[in-house]
């Protein structure tokens, strides 16, 4: 694009920002569209391609992905791209992304670029029909298996390598190999050594590390440039983008918490007249409170509102009291703790509806 015309587009842009000046809930119900944002040419579209771009050069690989705007980090089945989540283009949206989910994925420079060797990691998979050769299955696990709602992490598996957190290489295997990729790719990682005594997720970095070198010089073989959900395109407001992520976020926890539950209390009591748990969670409720507050440092009203939440939900799972009252108290601590920490960990504000 020539100087002047760039120069014109980037003030039609700025210009049309004039929601940078808007409230929150002002903010919330204006539309992606509306924001006139756009990845190509910007600074951040330099930031987040010249180290992810850089680190795929050092290892011999000629692909490069596109990137775009859309709703949330994501690369798509059959598009060998990387979509970027909108508040990273403008410091007035990592605000709002701040102050609704607590906090900013991929804010930071090393937060990002783990995210993007991940997805870079996806986008080569795609770009390269990676997937579709059976060494791949055998390695990693079948691609084509239905993508799971929720995972039962096995934290003490030496099988899968450790990048993202929370255990991700386990939920799929896809996500397998993007998190594989992550950890072949970084710089300097030294995987063979902090892997050694792992052989399955070392197996698997040799694979990605084989594969990698065949690939070398070799140009692509799906090479669409599409952008899935463009934001240009978008026409949810921002107040519904936020409403289904703090929905699938509270579905999320309440199946965890409905699991720290199920392990304290049971459904099937041994004694015939076993008391139920949401009585003796009512009855011990201040000592509760100002035990848990205080071991865990946090407010009172904190640890109330989980105690409340915990107790509603115990009655409707019909959950009963499991052994004597003082293991029940003691294991209900423990489990009022865990709680807290599970609803304190990544949560920002109720989304005013």
């Amino acid at each position: 694009m020539p100087p002047a015309l760039d120069r014109q587009s980037r003030s039609r842009r700025t210009s049309a920002r004039g929601w940078t000046r808007l409230s929150d809930e002002e903010l919330l119900d204006l539309r992606f569209c509306d924001l006139n944002l756009a990845l190509d040419g910007t600074a951040l579209e330099r930031r987040l391609t010249r180290r992810l771009f850089g680190e795929l050069e050092r290892r011999g690989i000629t692909f490069r992905p596109h990137l775009w705007l859309a709703e949330e980090w994501f690369s798509p089945d059959g598009v060998p791209g990387i979509a970027v989540p909108f508040y990273l283009a403008h410091p007035r949206l990592l605000r709002l992304e701040r102050a609704m989910m607590g906090e900013v994925e991929g804010g930071n420079a090393n937060w990002m670029i783990r995210i993007l060797r991940h997805e870079a990691g996806h986008a080569i998979d795609t770009a390269y029909n990676l997937r579709r050769r059976r060494s791949y299955a055998a390695m990693f696990g079948s691609p084509t298996q239905p993508y799971p709602e929720r995972y039962r992490a096995r934290p003490g598996s030496r099988r899968f390598v450790h990048h993202l957190g929370d255990w991700y290489a386990q939920s799929h295997p896809t996500e397998d190999f993007a998190e594989t990729f992550a950890v072949w790719l970084k710089p300097n990682s030294d995987w063979r050594r902090s892997y050694r005594d792992w052989p399955a997720a070392l197996a698997k970095l040799e694979y990605v590390d084989e594969t990698m070198r065949q690939l070398r010089g070799r140009a692509p073989r799906v090479r669409t440039r599409r952008r899935i959900e463009c934001l240009s395109r978008n026409r949810r407001t921002l107040r519904e983008h936020y409403a289904e992520r703090l929905a699938r976020i509270e579905r999320t926890r309440s199946r965890a918490a409905d699991g720290v539950l199920q392990r304290v209390f049971t459904t099937r009591p041994a004694r015939r007249v076993a008391p139920r748990a949401s009585v003796l969670l009512r009855a011990v409720k201040p000592r509760l409170v100002d035990s848990v507050a205080r071991t865990a440092g946090v407010d009172r009203y904190s640890v109330y509102q989980v105690l409340r939440r915990a107790t509603l939900r115990a009655q409707q799972l019909k959950l009963h009291v499991r052994g004597s009252r003082r293991d029940a108290l003691r294991r209900s601590r423990r489990m009022i703790a865990r709680l807290v920490r599970l609803y304190g960990k990544g949560s920002g504000q109720q989304l005013p509806l």
